[in-house]
C-alpha cells in the first residue's frame, strides 16, 4: 500500500539516536509505503527492509537533481539532511515494513525560518478532469525523457466530471507549444480590468514591458496596488534584481513588502476582491517564458477574500514595507551591485533566446485576436 500523507513518528518509536540528536522525525507530507508479509519472521523482514531503501535510493540517483542522496543503515540521507524513515515490525503471523520519504522542503530552512510561507488550493469539479490529464501528460513526457521510451500510463476513469460548488475557476497552465502565454494573459485581463485594488504576492517578482505597464497604467486610474516579495531569498540574485524595480515602483504609488518571517514560495494575487489565483507561476521571465507552469484562476468573492485576508495578515504580521527614504539610503555599491544582478538576469533571458521577441509589449493580445 502506498500513499501520501502527513507523518510524525511518536516518542515510543524514535531511535535512540534521534533523540540523543533531537532530530525529531515529522513532515507534513510524505511518500509512505506499507509493505506486510504473512509468515515471515522478523530477521528475513529486516533485510527486506534495507533492500527497499537502497532500491529507493538507486531510483531517485537515476533521476536529476536527487545525485546526492545516499544510504546510511535504514535510511536515506542528502547529505546530513535525513529523507526518510523506516521500521520493521512483527506479529504472530506477519512482519511490516514501514517506509516513507519526505516529499516537501517547508522544514528545509534554518529553524528561525521555518516554515516556508505558500498557499495550496483543494481544487473538486470539472477543473479537476483538466489537471488529471495535464499531470497524466507530465508524466508521460518525463518518462518519455529520462527512460528513452514512449510510457503510457494504464487507464483511469475521467476524475471531476460533475460540477462543485458555485465557484467559477479555469485551469491555466504554460508551456513552450500551445499554451505560451495562457496564465500571463489572464493576469493581463485582470489588471486591465482593475477599478479599486491589485494585491499580488510572489516569490520571485521581475515582470516584463507588458506586464509592468500595465500595473503602472492601473496604478494611473487610481486603482491601490500592493506587492508582496521574500524579504529572505533562497536565490539572492533574483531579489536583487527586484530591487532595482522598487524605487519607479514607488513613484508610481505602489506599496512594497518584503516578508521577513519566514521563506516565501507564494504565488498569488487578489484583484478587486472578486479574481483571484494561485498556483505555482512566479511574476518573472523564467516562469512566463521558460518553465511549465500551472495556476488556478477563480472568480468568487469568497475565495479572494478569504486570500487578500490571508495576505493582509501576513504582511501585518511578517512583512516590513520598504519606503523612499530606505532606498535613498543605499550606499552606491549596493545600488551598483542591484543593477548588475538586473541585468545579469535579463543577459540570461536573452541567452535562453527569449530576448526582444518575446518580451516585449507589442505582442499579440486575446482581445487583438
Amino acid at each position: 500500500v502506498a500513499f501520501c500523507g502527513p507523518a510524525k513518528v511518536g516518542d515510543h518509536m524514535v531511535d535512540l539516536v534521534d533523540v540523543r540528536e533531537r532530530a525529531f522525525i515529522q513532515s507534513s507530507n510524505m511518500l509512505q509505503v506499507l509493505v506486510e508479509h504473512f509468515g515471515m519472521p522478523l530477521a528475513e523482514a529486516i533485510c527486506r527492509q534495507r533492500l527497499l531503501v537502497a532500491t529507493a535510493a538507486e531510483m531517485l540517483r537515476a533521476h536529476g537533481g536527487c545525485e546526492g542522496v545516499a544510504r546510511r543503515g535504514n535510511d536515506l540521507f542528502d547529505g546530513t539532511r535525513k529523507l526518510s524513515v523506516s521500521i520493521a515490525t512483527a506479529s504472530p503471523v506477519s512482519s511490516c515494513i514501514h517506509f516513507g520519504i519526505n516529499i516537501v522542503s517547508d522544514h528545509n530552512a534554518p529553524a528561525e525560518m521555518r516554515p516556508h510561507y505558500d498557499y495550496a488550493v483543494r481544487i473538486e469539479g470539472p477543473a479537476l478532469r483538466q489537471i488529471h490529464h495535464a499531470v497524466r501528460r507530465m508524466w508521460e513526457t518525463v518518462s518519455w525523457v529520462n527512460f528513452k521510451r514512449r510510457f503510457r500510463l494504464a487507464a483511469a476513469p475521467p476524475a471531476g466530471g460533475e460540477t462543485a460548488g458555485a465557484q467559477t475557476a479555469a485551469f491555466l497552465i504554460r508551456d513552450n507549444i500551445r499554451h505560451r502565454n495562457d496564465i500571463l494573459h489572464a493576469y493581463l485581463e485582470a489588471i486591465d480590468a482593475a477599478q479599486d485594488e491589485i494585491l499580488i504576492a510572489n516569490a520571485y517578482f521581475l515582470p516584463g514591458l507588458r506586464f509592468g505597464r500595465a500595473l503602472y497604467a492601473a496604478a494611473r486610474r487610481g486603482v491601490r496596488i500592493t506587492v508582496l516579495l521574500q524579504g529572505k531569498s533562497d536565490h539572492p540574485l533574483f531579489r536583487y534584481a527586484t530591487q532595482t524595480l522598487y524605487a519607479t515602483a514607488l513613484e508610481a504609488g505602489i506599496r512594497i513588502f518584503e516578508y521577513e518571517k519566514s521563506f516565501m514560495h507564494a504565488k498569488v494575487a487578489v484583484i478587486d476582491g472578486q479574481w483571484a489565483t494561485v498556483g505555482s507561476s512566479n511574476i518573472d521571465p523564467f516562469s512566463l517564458l521558460l518553465a511549465k507552469e500551472a495556476n488556478i484562476v477563480v472568480r468568487d468573492r469568497v475565495f479572494a477574500g478569504q486570500l487578500q485576508s490571508s495576505l493582509n495578515q501576513a504582511m501585518a504580521g511578517g512583512a516590513r514595507e520598504m519606503l523612499m527614504a530606505e532606498l535613498s539610503s543605499h550606499p552606491w555599491h549596493s545600488r551598483l551591485l542591484r543593477w548588475l544582478a538586473y541585468g545579469l538576469v535579463r543577459a540570461l533571458v536573452g541567452i535562453a533566446g527569449y530576448g526582444q521577441r518575446h518580451w516585449q509589449p507589442q505582442e499579440t493580445t486575446p482581445e487583438q485576436r
